[in-house]
């Protein structure tokens, strides 16, 4: 269960899980999938599924808006093991930069998969200008109040330097995504149910 490859084009479900329980979840469509890089897109307009809670972090903070993916599509990309995944940013369908979504280690499920964000993002301008740091102070008052347990905040930080050591380094895995762009006629998937 949660092994197989799934197909370019499929439609999967991304799920964060929170408490043992779904606390939103999301449709995305695969772009590549080769069991080391999974590859989806998140498109604009998707529609976003809440859990009801209560949830120790309490609601969502996007039950605020429209329950609608607002911005722009974005590629999403995840390797099995790394406590991240990097988002290609786009305005008027120009690469505007890489977003870090720090995350918990994606868990492959049969009809997708499973994380949970973490709080903490890193901003990657696409003119090569200085990486900026983002919501580092949501992260600190989570950890601060027992939403994170140390050992959790110490993997984050954990992911967060290697991240900063790529980007240093020049050796970011995620560049040769830099060109791709969604293809026309990809229409905007259905609302995912609830399950857990």
């Amino acid at each position: 269960m949660g092994n197989r490859l799934f197909s370019a084009h499929e439609v999967i479900v991304r799920r964060e899980i929170l408490d043992g329980r779904e606390w939103m979840v999301y449709p995305v469509r695969v772009v590549e999938d080769t069991g080391d890089l999974l590859a989806v897109h998140l498109a604009q307009g998707t529609p976003l599924t809440f859990g009801p809670g209560p949830f120790r972090w309490g609601p969502h903070p996007w039950t605020a808006f429209e329950p609608y993916w607002q911005s722009e599509g974005v590629l999403q990309l995840q390797r099995p093991g790394d406590g991240y995944s990097v988002w290609a940013r786009y305005s008027g369908g120009e690469f505007t930069g890489w977003y870090v979504n720090f995350q918990e280690p994606m868990r492959r499920t049969e009809h997708g998969f499973d994380t949970l964000d973490q709080e903490l993002d890193l901003l990657l301008p696409a003119d090569g200008s200085p990486y900026r740091w983002k919501d580092e102070d949501h992260f600190a008052e989570r950890h601060r109040s027992g939403g994170f347990t140390d050992e959790e905040a110490a993997a984050v930080r954990e992911a967060a330097a290697s991240v900063v050591e790529l980007v240093e380094g020049r050796g970011g895995w995620w560049e040769r995504w830099r060109d791709w762009r969604a293809p026309q006629g990809w229409e905007v998937p259905g609302a995912v149910p609830l399950t857990a």
